[in-house]
């Protein structure tokens, strides 16, 4: 479902177990490194099996449903003791003809009524009357071990203070990494550990950005950001250093004519990155409107492949937050990406006389193998230059 993803969390079906499916029918929801997608049904039969429960993970290629015709004997594919079939979609077909299926599974372990705890620490419990359930265990893989009842009074010391068991235990959450998140880490160490960075910081007066858009906005029309402003120089700055808009292929470099710029959208999982298409041949009124729309897309899960592939530069903007400046690590295949800092009113020198001023930081990591310092300065006196007079990306 992804170009990227190597395992899945199925979260929620919409079918199941006997109901007749044909093709089309959506059988669940699965969510991607990237976004919730739908499963969309090939084969026409009965649902047999559902071997993933929902909430669950699952690797790509594996056993997540079984579909046949009914009344078909499918649990040979499920005999071995404590393994769960982890989608084998069979038409209808001899039953024998599944049994022939080669099936991936995972380990499981179902039994939890028991409490990891040392046999001392145990025993300590139970002359105490601490209840071990109460306890978060500091021993190797939460066991409870002598040291945490240590310091802990018999309940009925605990009755008139109402103190709960666990006071002055050390505890901790883990919280499951999300398949965004195992993606996001992969993709920037590879692009960190592979592409040598190196960045470059420029000061923008952003002075006259605000007027037009205050202008703009008071139109009614639609409504335009800062950041839309940014998307639209930078288009029209990679027009003119094509450099800038090219990636590392190993053996040659491919500098790409088209300007594709991923946008970075913050999610509650981590980070996506829509990309607004030809970005240069676009009004600011186009662009604002995509990114409106790739925002909320992506925060409805509802992006799809298309929305995030195909990008030669990116843009990462953390000014909203309050964040000054920062630096952004690379997104591939592209050779740059500008991190854009907050716009703050402070005091400049200007034909000698000190006055007041929105200024803004912005700063480009390029990567060394394709884009040299000289380059990148270049890129970006030219993205100063369309933004201190923004007349010329408007028109």
């Amino acid at each position: 479902m992804s170009d990227t993803m190597t395992e899945g969390v199925i979260v929620a079906w919409h079918k199941k177990v006997g109901d007749t499916v044909k093709t089309g029918d959506i059988l669940a929801d699965v969510e991607t490194d990237k976004a919730t997608m739908e499963l969309e049904n090939f084969e026409k039969g009965v649902l047999l099996y559902i071997g993933i429960k929902e909430g669950q993970s699952v690797p790509i290629d594996a056993v997540i449903a079984i579909i046949g015709a009914a009344g078909e004997d499918y649990k040979t594919l499920l005999e071995t003791p404590k393994t769960v079939a982890v989608v084998l979609e069979a038409p209808k077909a001899e039953t024998a003809k599944i049994a022939d299926a080669t099936v991936e599974s995972i380990s499981t372990n179902t039994d939890h009524s028991h409490i990891k705890a040392s046999p001392l620490a145990k025993s300590i419990a139970k002359e105490k009357g601490i209840t071990l359930s109460n306890l978060i265990g500091t021993g190797e893989n939460g066991r409870i071990v002598k040291r945490d009842l240590d310091n802990m009074l018999p309940l009925s010391q605990h009755k008139s203070l109402s103190i709960p068991n666990s006071f002055m235990v050390e505890s901790y959450e883990e919280i499951p990494v999300s398949q965004m998140r195992k993606t996001i880490a992969r993709r920037l160490l590879e692009s960190k550990n592979g592409a040598p960075h190196f960045y470059l910081t420029i000061d923008i007066n952003m002075d006259k950005v605000i007027e037009s858009r205050k202008s703009i906005n008071a139109n009614g029309d639609f409504k335009i950001s800062m950041n839309d402003f940014i998307v639209k120089a930078s288009a029209e700055a990679l027009t003119r250093h094509p450099m800038v808009n090219s990636s590392w292929l190993g053996d040659k470099i491919r500098v790409n004519h088209h300007v594709n710029i991923g946008v970075a959208v913050a999610v509650e999982d981590g980070l996506l990155v829509p990309v607004v298409r030809f970005a240069n041949t676009k009004k600011l009124s186009q662009i604002s409107k995509e990114v409106k729309e790739f925002a909320q897309k992506a925060k409805d899960k509802k992006l799809q492949p298309t929305d995030w592939e195909g990008n030669t530069f990116s843009i990462s903007n953390l000014g909203m937050l309050g964040i000054e400046e920062f630096t952004a690590i690379i997104n591939p295949p592209d050779a740059c990406i500008l991190a854009v800092g907050a716009t703050r009113e402070v005091v400049i020198v200007k034909n000698g006389a000190f006055v007041a001023a929105h200024m803004m930081k912005v700063t480009m990591s390029c990567d060394h193998r394709v884009v040299d310092g000289a380059t990148g300065a270049a890129f970006l006196k030219t993205l100063r230059e369309l933004l201190e007079d923004p007349i010329r990306i408007i028109l």
